[in-house]
């Protein structure tokens, strides 16, 4: 038995986990390779965390893309072999006339669960502007969308299941900076990142609305690392590559900015 309790201890989302490490028990039982529902990056962050402690069991993850943010993991006890394979999504094309009545990431997730579907049951929704969107969703759900997903907005759509080659993935904007600060506390990173003031970066993590590495941050003072991914409700987010001491004994940092 794994030991449930001591693993859920500091998790924030812990129903989510909960489930995740009751699916992970399953699989040790039945020694059959066991799928999770579509995880957010905080759950999926939290479960990588969660199992890397853990000897019995493997997982891996996918989403479709290598940049997607929600995704499924296959769990499986050590001793049986664990590829994407077993990672099982299937895409679908939700095309119309989007030029004069735009449609947006909300819309199409909206559409979507207006069926009866749950958001456990999708993954990334891809937005092509006035073409339409693809999205990523369980198998088991392609026949039922295309059969009901029928309007976005005011929009008629078709929807029709896709290879996950035809999706149209757009590399993610980049800009590349360095900045020099005096020590590594979150709030000087992240606001020389975002092109912010300080004071304003401080209000946006008392407010939660700031994470590194998908966990709610609320202290300004926190101290980052190189690796760190810090996010921002809306604006993006900032990878924190290399860091160097300067003679004057402040921190040069290398930064990557994802819009």
């Amino acid at each position: 038995m794994l030991p449930r309790e001591e693993l859920l201890k500091s998790v924030e989302n812990r129903d989510s986990i909960a489930r995740v490490i009751d699916q992970a028990q399953q699989a040790i039982k039945t020694w059959e390779v066991v799928l999770t529902d579509f995880l957010s990056p905080p759950e999926l962050a939290e479960t990588q965390q969660v199992f890397s402690r853990l000897t019995e069991v493997q997982t891996i993850a996918w989403g479709g893309y290598s940049q997607a943010e929600r995704q499924r993991v296959a769990i499986a006890r050590a001793e049986i072999p664990l590829d994407l394979s077993r990672v099982v999504v299937a895409a679908l094309e939700i095309s119309g006339n989007f030029l004069f009545d735009t449609a947006t990431h909300r819309d199409f997730l909206g559409a979507m669960l207006g069926t009866g579907i749950v958001r456990d049951k999708t993954g990334d929704i891809i937005v092509l502007g006035e073409r339409g969107a693809q999205a990523i969703v369980a198998p088991e759900l392609v026949e039922f969308l295309e059969m009901n997903l029928q309007q976005v907005r005011s929009v008629p759509v078709k929807t029709q299941r896709i290879e996950l080659s035809e999706l149209k993935i757009r590399e993610p904007k980049k800009k590349e900076l360095t900045t020099v600060e005096a020590s590594m506390r979150l709030d000087a990173i992240a606001s020389a990142g975002f092109g912010t003031s300080r004071s304003k970066m401080a209000d946006m993590i008392d407010s939660g609305d700031v994470r590194v590495n998908w966990k709610e941050v609320t202290q300004a003072s926190t101290q980052v690392k190189p690796g760190d991914l810090i996010a921002i409700r809306g604006k993006g987010r900032l990878e924190v590559g290399e860091v160097a001491v300067t003679k004057k004994e402040r921190y040069r940092v290398q930064l990557t900015r994802y819009v």
